[in-house]
C-alpha cells in the first residue's frame, strides 16, 4: 500500500465511522500515548523489563496504532506523507551522506 492509498483509507475511515477527525491537538496527545505504549512492548520485548501477568504484548499493532494518528494528523493539516517522506529522505542522503560510513561506532 502507498502512502497516498493509506491517506485516502484513514480519510474515508474517519468519514464513515468516526464522524470527524480529532482536533490537532488532541490527536497530538494521542500520538504522545500511543508512541507510550509502542516503548512499554518494546522494554518488556527487547529490554530488560519483564511483562505483567496477562499482558498482550503486539509489536506490529502498537506500530500500527502509531501510523494511524501520524496519518490523521498529515490529513487535517494538509500533508501529502508521500511528498514529505520523499524530500526527508532526500534531505537526509545529502546531509549524512559519509557521517553514518565515517562513524567507527557503527563499523562490524
Amino acid at each position: 500500500m502507498k502512502l497516498n492509498d493509506l491517506q485516502e483509507l484513514v480519510d474515508a475511515w474517519i468519514d464513515k465511522q468516526g464522524v470527524r477527525y480529532f482536533n490537532e491537538l488532541t490527536n497530538m496527545t494521542i500520538l504522545t500515548e500511543e508512541v507510550g505504549e509502542l516503548a512499554r512492548v518494546m522494554s518488556r520485548t527487547y529490554g530488560e523489563q519483564s511483562p505483567k501477568a496477562g499482558e498482550k504484548l503486539d509489536l506490529a499493532d502498537e506500530l500500527a496504532d502509531v501510523l494511524w494518528v501520524l496519518t490523521c494528523i498529515a490529513n487535517q493539516t494538509g500533508i501529502n506523507l508521500e511528498e514529505a517522506v520523499a524530500a526527508n529522505l532526500e534531505k537526509k542522503t545529502e546531509r549524512d551522506a559519509l557521517r553514518h560510513l565515517q562513524n567507527e561506532k557503527l563499523k562490524r
